[in-house]
């Protein structure tokens, strides 16, 4: 993706269902759940850029012994670095417990950290707020009664922030901020604590107050804690937790926003927001792998049986298709498919736009994750020849030259973008700046002929515009081609996001900034008026009228205008611009049609009072987050 946006979150959980001896006999190493859980992060380091953290606890050991570990890292090689602190501190403890230690499961669990049976890891990339070790999961909430703490890490946003921590404070609680993240686990938290005093209550007349404290363990019910927590969440959301017992879960939006799978077999339960890595880490069938569904939570008890239960009503399902476009590796083999119908369902556009004159046209991408959707172009490209072909040779249709060029001709592919290495703007003239910025890309030179050829180059999204402005249409017009054909695989962003990537001031979207032109163009600039009329009168409304912005003009009107603002005087070639139609989004991506920042179609009421607080935002000159 040329404009740069963050990604969601990821989240990885391990339970081991035997003790950790089984573990070292089997598999030669007290230290493979450490190992697999290093797996399942790495293969996700593409959702955390920002920083990492991991948990473990230890289930059953005895009062005075240290049960719950945490490291967290915001450095570059965050994953790295944690594990390679917790290696550190096994090879330590085989030197101070001496020989054959490094194979005693119960020395190990009793002696070093990071031995215990549920492991909790998560790869940040922050949205919102400082990047801090503070703010990096999983947040710990501690109690003298282990059944009392509570873990957590998640890949979530929240609309209602400002109403959950009202009913926090009303509780009679005092958070220690107002962030999502602290007012989601304060608010499992309390139902936790009550969940302990309701089982305390119905056992304090037949059990000693330490006899009661394993009663608890054994009886806490997870299930009940999420359906009472839960209810008042408005958001997307993958949340996993650890409670001190052991007792552990992941839990999932109604809408199925955010992603969760899982795999289990009789020695694990593991779950992470990606198939791809727990197919790696374990080796497995991607058929093994299950979907947690929106709604549920996978529970895993403090003895390690496990199931799925629904915590809250689900609603139809809308997984966010920007995972499947952009943020989740290509390599689950549905994603890949899907991507490369995202480039195939392009074709009609974009032979309309090259006057179908495939002879003077030359194919690329932008490097590196719009490549498979440009494979899938390509692939469509061939089956367009392929159908020419057969009109000609089996239906006898004309056609305009040689039959003998129709058959041997494929279409032009070139890579014409290379991204270089990051390149810093000390000069603090403007002009300056602009002219170093625009060689942040490379191109190949000597494949385009000058004032002839036609350059089709495909991306996954246009957000801002700003790169293609700046740099790739000024790299590309290097090379003197007669037209730039810019290509989305996306539709354009029109709507703010507020459950996955922090996307939630308008005027950063060019197609935003497009619709006001066309506005001021037309004459129809008083809607703007209206609609914030509304917006402000309304700040409730299940209705989001920012529609009303974009209604009076068509998408292609939209993407011409586009064309038009990132086209600077400087570029002498022609500039188009073509974006995915949202129809064909849904049709590449049938099971994932999560397409709000799209149509503005959002899910929850929250959505809605955040489009409509954004567009508030905009027309009072407020760059503020709207949630």
């Amino acid at each position: 993706m040329s404009d740069q946006i963050k990604h969601e979150c990821g989240i990885a959980m391990l339970r081991l269902r035997k003790p950790l001896q089984y573990y070292i006999d089997k598999y030669g190493s007290p230290m493979y759940a450490a190992n697999r859980l290093y797996v399942l992060m790495q293969k996700q380091i593409n959702r955390g850029q920002d920083g990492a953290g991991l948990a473990n606890i230890k289930i059953d050991t005895a009062p005075g012994t240290r049960y719950i570990s945490r490291y967290r890292s915001v450095q570059p090689q965050a994953v790295n670095e944690i594990f390679g602190k917790i290696s550190k501190k096994f090879k330590k403890a085989y030197k101070i417990g001496g020989e054959g230690v490094e194979t005693d499961g119960d020395w190990l669990k009793n002696n070093v950290a990071f031995s215990g049976e549920v492991w909790l890891g998560h790869l940040r990339y922050g949205t919102h707020g400082e990047n801090s070790i503070e703010t990096c999961h999983p947040f710990l909430r501690q109690n003298n009664w282990r059944s009392r703490n509570l873990v957590m890490a998640g890949n979530f946003n929240m609309t209602n922030v400002e109403e959950l921590f009202g009913r926090l404070v009303e509780l009679g609680q005092h958070p220690k901020e107002k962030t999502d993240t602290v007012t989601v686990m304060e608010k499992i938290g309390h139902f936790v604590d009550e969940e302990n005093q309701r089982i305390f209550d119905k056992y304090k007349k037949d059990y000693s107050n330490q006899e009661i404290t394993g009663v608890i363990e054994r009886e806490l019910d997870v299930a009940r804690i999420l359906r009472r927590s839960c209810r008042d969440f408005d958001g997307g959301y993958a949340m996993a937790g650890i409670i001190g017992n052991g007792a552990s879960f992941v839990v999932r939006d109604p809408s199925g926003i955010r992603p969760a799978y899982y795999y289990a077999d009789d020695e694990i339960v593991v779950i992470a927001s990606e198939k791809p890595a727990i197919k790696t880490a374990f080796n497995i069938d991607y058929k093994e792998i299950k979907e947690i569904q929106p709604g549920n939570a996978l529970i895993i008890n403090k003895d390690g049986s496990y199931g799925e239960f629904e915590i809250t009503p689900p609603r139809v399902k809308t997984s966010c298709s920007f995972e499947r476009i952009y943020f989740s590796r290509g390599t689950d083999p549905d994603i890949y498919s899907e991507r490369k119908n995202l480039g195939k369902l392009l074709i009609p556009q974009i032979l309309k736009a090259i006057d179908f004159d495939l002879k003077n046209t030359v194919f690329s991408y932008i490097p590196n994750t719009a490549e498979t959707a440009f494979l899938g172009m390509i692939e469509g490209l061939e089956d367009y020849l392929s159908a020419k072909r057969r009109e000609v040779l089996l239906e006898g249709k004309p056609h305009i030259g040689d039959v003998e060029d129709l058959l041997h001709f494929r279409p032009r592919v070139e890579k014409l973008v290379s991204k270089d290495v990051k390149l810093r703007t000390f000069i603090t003239s403007d002009s300056e700046r602009d002219e170093m910025v625009s060689n942040v890309y490379d191109t190949t030179y000597g494949v385009i002929r000058s004032g002839i050829d036609t350059i089709v180059v495909i991306d996954d999204s246009i957000v801002r515009g700003t790169t293609l402005e700046k740099s790739i249409l000024t790299t590309l017009d290097r090379l003197q081609p007669k037209r730039i054909i810019i290509v989305s695989s996306a539709p354009q962003i029109r709507f703010p996001d507020c459950y996955g990537i922090d996307m939630s001031k308008m005027r950063e979207f060019i197609a935003f900034r497009a619709t006001l032109e066309l506005l001021r163009d037309h004459g129809k600039s008083h809607i703007l008026d209206q609609v914030y009329e509304k917006c402000v009168a309304e700040p409730n409304s299940p209705y989001n009228f920012v529609k009303e912005v974009y209604a009076p003009f068509t998408d292609e009107q939209v993407s011409e205008k586009i064309g038009e603002i990132i086209t600077s005087p400087s570029i002498n070639a022609e500039v188009k611009v073509i974006y995915q139609t949202v129809e064909n989004l849904n049709k590449a991506c049938p099971e994932h049609l999560g397409d709000w920042y799209f149509t503005g179609n959002f899910p929850t009421e929250g959505g809605m009072r955040v489009v409509n607080k954004s567009f508030a935002n905009f027309m009072e000159g407020k760059v503020v987050r709207a949630y």
